[in-house]
């Protein structure tokens, strides 16, 4: 029981990390009218609302193609409870709370502003990385690493430890 409530407890955290951020950038900081604030020689905030999916996919499609959106990532939401909750191994639990947290957090935003509040550049000198991101972006894209690290360390061992 442990296990789960520490994947439950870091999902929430993701989720309130990941809106305490854009309400700051949008409300806070008001990023919209500065366009361009520069953090570090290899970070920019820039505002982007992402109104498709995955690194701004699959856009088009108006109020039903939202809403249809908002559908899917609700029930892939409702399928990564249901493996936190049988997960057998530490691991796959944060990994897969991070994940959630941070997927709940674009929900709410597609449901909120009817678009994912985007604000992390990030660069080395003029090469830019193609996508601007957030902090519920990050926590998925760590949770997926982690998991197919996890997957990987585990067939290099040569067995299924449930302890890890």
């Amino acid at each position: 029981m442990t296990r789960r409530l520490t994947g439950f407890a870091l999902a929430a955290a993701a989720l309130i990390a990941d809106q305490a951020s854009k309400y700051w950038i949008l409300h806070g900081l008001r990023l919209q009218t500065l366009q361009t604030v520069i953090l570090l020689p290899v970070a920019n905030f820039v505002l982007v609302w992402n109104r498709g999916i995955t690194f701004g996919m699959f856009t088009s499609g108006g109020a039903t193609g939202k809403f249809l959106l908002a559908v899917l990532a609700l029930a892939v939401i409702a399928a990564l409870f249901v493996w936190l909750w049988r997960a057998q191994r530490w691991f796959t639990t944060v990994a897969i709370g991070a994940i959630t947290g941070g997927a709940i957090g674009n929900v709410a935003d597609r449901l909120h502003y009817g678009a994912v509040v985007d604000f992390i550049q990030i660069h080395a000198g003029w090469l830019y990385f193609p996508y601007v991101f957030n902090l519920g972006d990050s926590c998925i894209v760590c949770g997926v690493a982690a998991l197919m690290a996890e997957t990987l360390l585990r067939r290099e061992a040569g067995g299924d430890r449930k302890t890890a």
